[in-house]
């Protein structure tokens, strides 16, 4: 029997990952396929739930629903638990179990292709959203100094500011927290001191509703930072360009992409995932 993998989310338009993903599988000539499950809000529920029949083994989940699966689950991991967002499904001994790569991934792409240390830096995190929880969680366990949330929806991001000041009191880490409202003085002086910057929303983001828009201009980005935008299509996004026009360095979402997605690989199969042919099937789907 074909196993299934799949990605659940709304729009799936722009997801490359059923292509690299399929790549590694292929790699080791397993009987798995990997699918998109695009459920829009009122099948979320059903499409969770099909995850239980024999052949399907395990899901990505993406925007908007790493936070609401939560309620379709049955158990979350520590770090899942953590961070309050799941973006991997495994299901053993048939319990759905979520788990989050988001944050390692985030992680290694800042340190390895980012070439960036967080221990003791100043950065802004635009959206607080599922994928912005990862990122923040990622950055005060690596010992970032002062974190500042902007986001359209102020109350969303205190939420999300009081959870991270709950974990930085719990675990003794001395991460500094802070709210700004979007356009703001406070958000604009946030800025101008960061050293980096992470856009955690879809904003750019091909076949979007904003793909032309970028949630800064360049003169709001100072040109000693590193500005990492989790959008991964198109390659340069409005916000990318941007900042490469400030003279900032700029970092685009298909590095993180691509290793969150190897930890899900190993996590549902087993064996270590080929980074070389996930990224150069990811990087073909781009093209």
């Amino acid at each position: 029997m074909t196993q299934k993998i799949a990605i659940i989310g709304y729009p799936l338009k722009h997801t490359i990952s059923p292509a690299f993903q399929q790549a590694a599988l292929d790699h080791y000539g397993l009987d798995v396929e990997y699918e998109v499950w695009e459920a829009d809000p009122i099948h979320l529920a059903a499409a969770i739930g099909e995850l239980r029949y024999p052949q399907n083994i395990g899901a990505n989940v993406t925007i908007p629903y790493k936070e609401e699966v939560l309620n379709f689950i049955d158990e979350v991991d520590e770090l899942a638990d953590d961070i309050g967002a799941v973006n991997t499904i495994v299901k053993e001994d048939n319990v759905l179990v979520g788990r989050n790569t988001d944050a390692p991934g985030f992680l290694r792409a800042l340190q390895e292709d980012g070439k960036f240390d967080p221990h003791g830096s100043t950065g802004v995190i635009i959206g607080a959203g599922g994928a912005a929880r990862a990122v923040c969680h990622a950055l005060v366990s690596a010992g970032c100094s002062e974190l500042t949330l902007v986001n359209r929806s102020r109350e969303r991001a205190e939420e999300l500011c009081e959870a991270l000041r709950d974990s930085v009191a719990t675990k003794g880490l001395g991460t500094r927290i802070a709210v700004a409202a979007w356009g703001a003085p406070e958000a604009l002086a946030a800025l101008s001191n960061s050293k980096l910057i992470v856009n955690c929303t879809s904003m750019g983001m091909k076949h979007g509703g904003q793909e032309k828009l970028s949630p800064l201009t360049s003169g709001q980005i100072p040109s000693e930072a590193l500005v990492f935008d989790l959008v991964y299509s198109p390659a340069q996004t409005p916000l990318l360009k941007a900042a490469s026009a400030a003279g900032a360095r700029t970092l685009g979402g298909l590095p993180m992409l691509v290793y969150q997605g190897a930890a899900a690989f190993e996590m549902w199969t087993g064996k270590s995932a080929p980074l070389e042919v996930m990224f150069e099937a990811a990087r073909d789907a781009l093209a």
